[in-house]
């Protein structure tokens, strides 16, 4: 059936209320209007911080919504305007824009572009028009791209065409936990060959990062996590050594220090906790210890003394890996074709949109990535 121009009914998971289970509903898609397109979503990764705005972050303008931020699917058709797509291709949604005109599209400084949710609506974490309607409401879509749909509807300055061959129910982790983390290590703190390096916290975005540091030449790698069936898999990606902070009664900055004279190179915040942060900050070398904020929060201040500073550190953060994300995405999907980098090993289960609720849970438990959630055959 032609379902070009047509509203489409479908299947998705709906956050009514903050704090609350995801709601299986059935919702309306409406037909892509100027410059957009509609996706068919075939799989999705759950990430942390679709965990965030539903838990955490619960900004009372930012429900109801469809969450999920991490997908890979096919066009199902184009609106007026739209030259780069065509009904059949592959792609990976966005939820940072590329629209290569604005004053940040155009500098090599920066991934971030004035259009979209991102440029304005951090505190919402969506725009507030939408092509999503629920039991005659309308329905707000996450971070620009509500992957926890059947469909989705997004403008094509956030969606990156990819390799036909690629698989989707692996690729679609590139979204945004793979990219953010490792590109957090090779394109935000230019990782060097020969240098150390430390990971604060073992998800898919910490693996990702140390999985960065690895490609990107570092002799050490520490993997910093308190929960030890977390080393293991560390090691799979590249790390060279493994520390709980529970296993010590000083502070983690210290024995990082004690076992490279004098602290790390690099550090990598992946929890996206203000104590942690400054942690990870402490553990580097003075001097031209470089450490990056890596985990997604908006609730808190963080703080350091002056002195840290003043040393020679560098303190900066990272927005999905640095990475021009019209341009770094298809980049992305060729390296892991190419053996380059891993999605494999991110995987840890396969689950169906019903399951959704099942996921969150699994990960809110044990910090793993859960991946993929299956929405289309």
């Amino acid at each position: 059936m032609d379902t070009a121009g047509k509203v489409i009914k479908c299947k998705a998971a709906v956050a009514w209320e903050p704090n609350k289970p995801l709601v299986i509903e059935d919702i309306e898609v409406a037909p892509p209007q100027a410059n957009e397109v509609r996706i068919k979503i075939v799989a999705t990764g759950v990430c942390h911080t679709d965990l965030y705005h539903l838990f955490e972050g619960m900004h009372k303008d930012g429900f109801p919504a469809v969450l999920g931020h991490e997908g890979a699917g096919i066009v199902e058709s184009v609106g007026p305007g739209v030259s780069e797509f065509q009904p059949g291709d592959r792609v990976i949604p966005l939820f940072i824009s590329q629209c290569r005109e604005c004053r940040f599209c155009k500098s090599p400084k920066t991934n971030q572009c004035e259009k979209g949710w991102a440029a304005d609506h951090y505190d919402v974490m969506a725009l507030a028009d939408s092509r999503f309607t629920c039991k005659g409401k309308k329905v707000l879509q996450f971070m620009g791209t509500s992957t926890f749909s059947e469909y989705t509807v997004m403008n094509q300055i956030a969606v990156a065409k990819i390799d036909p061959a690629a698989p989707l129910d692996k690729v679609c982790l590139l979204g945004c936990g793979v990219c953010t983390g490792f590109g957090a290590a090779v394109n935000t703190a230019k990782v060097e060959p020969g240098s150390t390096c430390a990971v604060f916290g073992l998800g898919a975005v910490g693996l990702a990062a140390v999985m960065g540091c690895k490609f990107a030449g570092a002799k050490r790698i520490f993997a910093v996590d308190t929960n030890p069936e977390k080393a293991e898999k560390a090691r799979v990606f590249g790390a060279t050594d493994f520390v709980n902070p529970k296993d010590y009664n000083k502070p983690i900055s210290k024995v990082l220090a004690e076992m490279t004279n004098g602290g790390v190179d690099y550090s990598l915040e992946c929890v996206g906790n203000v104590d942690v942060m400054r942690s990870a900050l402490e553990s580097c070398m003075k001097g031209w210890g470089v450490s990056v904020v890596v985990g997604w929060t908006d609730k808190h201040d963080f703080s350091a003394r002056p002195i840290q500073l003043i040393a020679g550190r560098t303190w900066k953060g990272t927005l999905f890996g640095g990475f021009k994300s019209k341009d770094g995405v298809p980049q992305m999907v060729k390296a892991y074709m190419e053996r380059k980098v891993k999605l494999d090993e991110f995987i840890t289960h396969n689950m169906t949109l019903t399951q959704v609720n099942e996921a969150i849970e699994l990960m809110k438990r044990g910090g793993w990535y859960i991946s993929r959630l299956v929405l289309s055959a």
